[in-house]
């Protein structure tokens, strides 16, 4: 059998294109964008990048989160913002006491973030799009709009730590409670009891390798959107605060240039598990997702308040960004880093200042009863 050659691509049918494009990953359909001027105008059909957002982030099947992403720019655009994730290369080397003074030119005020930009930044223009999978398989999808309690008159949001706990405050379907399982049927291992698991940790090992976590935030006001989270985790503890509790921590280095000393903050995506179930128990292996929060700390663990944290995410929105997740790891990396040697560093400093005191109290006792005597 002979293959009658094809003399030029625009000669095969563009629906033919079209059913073969439909069936890609966004970045493989972004790469045939770029072999010729024909793929490229077929793979700008804005229904095609909505088949590809629909399949990475379910929630955006919701037609509130449809209208959405058409309002900001479409589904193109959507995905070029949020499929890579962002990546912060400004955490220099650790300088001592680098981030422990005010620049000369900033008040305290300044510092604490009584600035006329955080007014112009409305917290009910921000939308968050969560996307839980496990395994591959996706477990949650939800959508929060605005930032809860941040409209209060009294300040209290702008002053305070700002944490958004998103269980106590997403949409919850009709048809269930908003909770939100992993099971067996999932691709849990069976636990056969927590003494056994706190052996050989296979469930932590399971969870660490199986989770991923997407966290977009949308600015409707600007038309812009980011992924805050790293995809896989950076770390974790089990059995914490109880046996029962896996807690899988998710984030990025976000950039804080002109808004805090230290430049840059971690935004940090806590995700935690309960065992609700085990083969102890007579049935199979349950977990209750029971926090999913995000915050921000500075370079010396403290937490930004709600007014310089919506300067944080609007300056974020625009940040560089990168798909190879190596990068993203090294950027983590190397924060931690920092924040140690900060840590170890403001641990010496107390150590000399508790021996200077020390060595002060015996040398003020022995004046004393030198003059007594």
């Amino acid at each position: 059998m002979s293959v009658a050659p094809v003399e030029s691509i625009p000669s095969l049918s563009s629906d033919l294109f079209y059913d073969i494009f439909r069936r890609l990953d966004g970045a493989t359909l972004a790469s045939a964008a770029c072999t010729c001027a024909t793929l490229c105008s077929i793979s700008k059909e804005e229904s095609l990048w909505e088949n590809v957002c629909s399949s990475m982030w379910p929630s955006t099947n919701r037609e509130d989160v449809k209208s959405l992403i058409s309002s900001i720019g479409g589904f193109r655009k959507f995905y070029a913002d949020c499929f890579p994730i962002i990546v912060n290369k400004e955490v220099v080397e650790y300088q001592p006491n680098n981030y422990l003074e005010y620049p000369d030119n900033w008040t305290e005020a300044e510092y604490y973030g009584d600035k006329n930009e955080s007014e112009n930044i409305c917290p009910s223009d921000f939308v968050s799009i969560i996307d839980i999978r496990f395994k591959g398989k996706p477990v949650c999808s939800k959508v929060l709009w605005g930032i809860p309690n941040a409209n209060s008159h009294d300040g209290w949001f702008y002053n305070c730590p700002f944490r958004i706990d998103f269980l106590t405050y997403a949409d919850r379907d009709d048809n269930n409670d908003g909770s939100v399982h992993l099971s067996v049927s999932d691709g849990l291992p069976q636990i056969t009891s927590m003494e056994r698991e706190r052996k050989d940790g296979k469930l932590w090992r399971e969870l660490r390798e199986g989770l991923q976590l997407s966290w977009i935030i949308v600015n409707r006001k600007m038309k812009q959107a980011a992924n805050l989270a790293s995809w896989s985790p950076l770390g974790g503890q089990r059995h914490w605060p109880t046996e029962r509790d896996f807690v899988i921590r998710f984030g990025s280095v976000l950039p804080a240039k002109d808004i805090l000393p230290c430049q840059v903050v971690e935004c940090i995506l806590i995700m935690k598990f309960r065992v609700v179930q085990t083969e102890e128990d007579g049935v199979q292996t349950l977990l209750k997702l029971t926090e999913l929060s995000m915050q921000l700390e500075d370079m010396e663990g403290a937490h930004v308040n709600g007014r310089n944290s919506l300067l944080i995410l609007k300056d974020a929105l625009s940040s560089r960004r990168s798909k190879n997740y190596g990068e993203v790891l090294e950027s983590c990396h190397m924060y931690s880093k920092v924040q140690n040697e900060l840590k170890e560093e403001k641990m010496r400093n107390e150590s000399r200042l508790d021996r200077l005191c020390i060595l002060s109290g015996i040398a003020a006792f022995m004046t004393f009863w030198y003059c007594v005597l």
